[in-house]
């Protein structure tokens, strides 16, 4: 049986191998720019939800509003990101992509979102609804950790 010390180290290692792999196998889509992980999340995260404000981008990447902010800052002054005032709140900042960052992220997505097709089309049911359920189990996992940290 398996300890729970052994369950933490699987579950870096297993998570944080996957990531790279997949970083390395679709590309991060932004590679020229040099961005930091968290400057490129906050670029995927827009990209997903053009509009977002400053502070629900920060809650849903996990950051302290300021290091939002600092991030914000320096995507805009590179010219990836756009932040506008709110239009019924002028003190919400709202975020989009500029337009060539845009098309970047979307083939990244893309090619991410196929590759992970691709991968998933070689698993059996079994693996598919294991998959699924330790899904679940991350999902849950993430909400234990957000709440710890309010």
């Amino acid at each position: 049986m398996q300890t729970r010390t052994d369950l933490v180290t699987d579950v870096f290692r297993v998570v944080g191998r996957f990531r790279r792999q997949l970083r390395r196998s679709a590309g991060r889509g932004l590679e020229s720019a040099r961005l930091s992980e968290s400057q490129s999340e906050l670029l995927f995260l827009v990209g997903r939800e053009p509009g977002i404000s400053v502070s629900a981008a920060a809650a849903e990447l996990g950051l302290v509003p300021n290091t939002a902010s600092t991030l914000v800052s320096k995507l805009v002054s590179n010219g990836l990101l756009v932040r506008t005032a709110g239009e019924t709140d002028r003190r919400v900042g709202r975020l989009r992509l500029a337009e060539p960052t845009q098309q970047i992220v979307d083939a990244a997505r893309a090619t991410r979102r196929a590759l992970l097709t691709e991968v998933l089309g070689e698993l059996d049911h079994d693996q598919i609804e294991a998959l699924t359920r330790g899904l679940e189990v991350l999902d849950t996992m993430t909400r234990i950790l957000q709440e710890g940290r309010s």
